[in-house]
């Protein structure tokens, strides 16, 4: 069983940057897929970006061009990281790292508060 524990929320000003990272241990051998989704207060769980084991990356329009996502893989761990600049107050939220392994098995983190002042 997939284990991700994302780290790296906090409170930002617009225009600044942070960077959120989820480390995955525990069966991380069948990951196939990691990505970043977030909710907002009343609203729906949204993706944000994701990244296959092969290095392909998928971005949310609202995000292109100012959100990064990158993997590193060890020898027990798989870590994902999402590198966000420009932050606007829309993108506050809580942000989940989810992944998904080759029978279709996924896993969410608890999630980490991400709070961009205006």
């Amino acid at each position: 069983q997939v284990h991700p524990v994302e780290s790296g929320g906090g409170l930002v000003q617009a225009g600044g940057s942070m960077r959120l990272s989820c480390a995955a241990s525990g069966g991380i051998f069948s990951i196939i897929v990691t990505g970043w989704y977030r909710q907002a207060p009343g609203k729906q769980r949204e993706l944000v970006a994701t990244i296959t084991n092969t290095g392909s990356k998928n971005y949310a329009d609202s995000v292109k061009g100012r959100f990064t996502i990158s993997r590193d893989n060890t020898k027990n761990a798989v870590s994902v990281s999402l590198q966000m600049n420009s932050l606007e107050p829309e993108d506050t939220a809580v942000y989940y790292c989810k992944t998904v392994g080759l029978r279709g098995d996924a896993y969410w983190g608890q999630g980490t508060q991400v709070t961009v002042s205006s």
